[in-house]
């Protein structure tokens, strides 16, 4: 079933062969809730438990695709949720940092690594907007939520060739952006993202 998701996302995205085989890989119906696994292999976005969700299977394979993640190492990812992008991610890049601000679904992600044997993901319960600086610098940032004024500290936090590349909500849209080290910017599209919360919840 991973294989038709993978083939319907390659129709409407031009997929490189790791970011389709990564599709291929990692299920889908491991990471949505159990009420849900009818829906899993829909191009749907769908609610986790504290008013968290797992975005489209789409919207996971644009943020992807627009990483260019050909010859990157490391990717940190502010917003783990159900931990389904940083498994795609773990399957194109060597090492994966993900954050999110709720420890159970931190816990349940882990959990889903562990069950999967993807062992190149480190995962931690945090308030995402200030990075993880113990690995730092990475070649890429994702934000999985929306931001209305980007940390500068994140800047710091990759490499001088790198990105952030983030839901930035712009009057009453949001944009996928770029942002370099030197804090130039270049907008790619409008998007729908929950939007990133201040603090940690346990």
């Amino acid at each position: 079933m991973s294989k038709i998701l993978a083939d319907k996302l390659a129709d409407m995205l031009p997929l490189g062969p790791k970011e389709y085989k990564a599709f291929c890989e990692i299920d889908r119906k491991f990471f949505v809730p159990e009420g849900f696994k009818y829906k899993a292999y829909d191009i749907t976005a769908i609610p986790l438990d504290e008013d968290s969700t797992i975005s489209s299977p789409l919207t996971v394979a644009k943020m992807t695709h627009y990483l260019k993640l050909e010859n990157v190492d490391s990717v940190l990812e502010i917003g783990c949720g159900s931990g389904y992008q940083a498994a795609i991610l773990s399957k194109i890049v060597r090492r994966v940092f993900t954050i999110d601000r709720i420890c159970d679904l931190v816990e349940k992600a882990k959990k889903r690594f562990k069950a999967l044997n993807i062992y190149n993901v480190n995962a931690k319960c945090d308030d995402g907007r200030l990075g993880w600086r113990a690995y730092a610098p990475y070649d890429r940032i994702l934000l999985s939520a929306y931001i209305e004024n980007l940390e500068k500290n994140l800047l710091t936090q990759i490499k001088e060739d790198g990105f952030i590349l983030a839901p930035i909500k712009k009057g009453n849209c949001q944009i996928i952006t770029k942002i370099y080290k030197n804090g130039k910017k270049e907008e790619i599209e409008e998007c729908e993202f929950v939007p990133i919360k201040k603090g940690i919840e346990k």
